[in-house]
């Protein structure tokens, strides 16, 4: 939970920003867990790749991304964020979820982090 709102695995955003922003679709969630560290093992020279040939600014992977960080942050059963404690600690400004990560992987591109 994020705000009061699920949004791992089925959150519409998260599908929408794979479609228009990278031309993927997103496979629905279907009970197995999937470690993002394991994924990506071998994906430095990929990447390498991928950043030369779009003119990227970081061709280094492990500088761009962090897999063991996500799986930690996101490879949890259930997640809930109590805006209260937050605000208490003076966090009061608010941009919906959805915005966020859009402003966010527009300014990835945009700094050519991302093609």
């Amino acid at each position: 939970m994020a705000c009061g709102r699920q949004f791992k695995s089925t959150w519409a955003a998260c599908h929408e920003l794979a479609r228009l922003r990278f031309g993927i679709e997103v496979v629905p969630f279907d009970g197995t867990v999937r470690p993002l560290e394991p994924q990506m093992a071998g994906d430095a020279a990929l990447w390498r790749e991928i950043a030369i040939r779009e003119g990227l600014a970081e061709p280094d992977l492990i500088r761009l991304a962090s897999p063991w960080h996500t799986d930690a942050d996101l490879g949890q059963p259930a997640e809930v964020v109590a805006e209260e404690q937050g605000r208490r600690l003076g966090f009061a400004g608010y941009q919906p979820t959805a915005d966020a990560l859009f402003a966010l992987f527009k300014r990835l591109g945009v700094d050519r982090l991302i093609p």
